[in-house]
């Protein structure tokens, strides 16, 4: 069991919501790994940031990672080397906090074009 359950701080969330504010009506639909005991709360707080810079927010739903992958955190886009400019920004934002985000490209994944998922695993 994990001993300290992950949590974007306020000071994180506010920075987010900055970086993120530049890509309105983004698509976004987050997940959460069910096996991860912090994983749904993690992956609240993220939805929390999307949703009030008025993207476009779907879940949290609880869903593994396709292929069976565990990354802590990843953008799950369908097609290899279309990563939205938002999910660039995301990713490039929480690395400033040492926090790292893994690319996963599925096709067929079932996606709103320039969409993608944010999926929350183990840490």
């Amino acid at each position: 069991m994990q001993q300290n359950p992950r949590k974007l701080t306020t000071h994180q969330q506010a920075v987010l919501i900055q970086v993120l504010l530049t890509f309105p009506e983004q698509q976004v639909d987050v997940r959460f790994s069910p096996s991860v005991s912090d994983a749904r709360a993690y992956a609240q707080d993220f939805l929390t940031v999307f949703k009030a810079i008025g993207w476009k927010v779907s879940g949290p739903e609880s869903a593994d990672l396709p292929g069976g992958r565990e990354a802590g955190l990843a953008v799950v886009v369908s097609e290899e080397g279309r990563l939205p400019a938002s999910a660039e920004a995301l990713r490039d934002a929480l690395r400033v906090y040492g926090i790292e985000v893994e690319t996963v490209c599925q096709s067929g994944f079932d996606m709103v074009t320039g969409g993608f998922v944010f999926a929350v695993g183990s840490p």
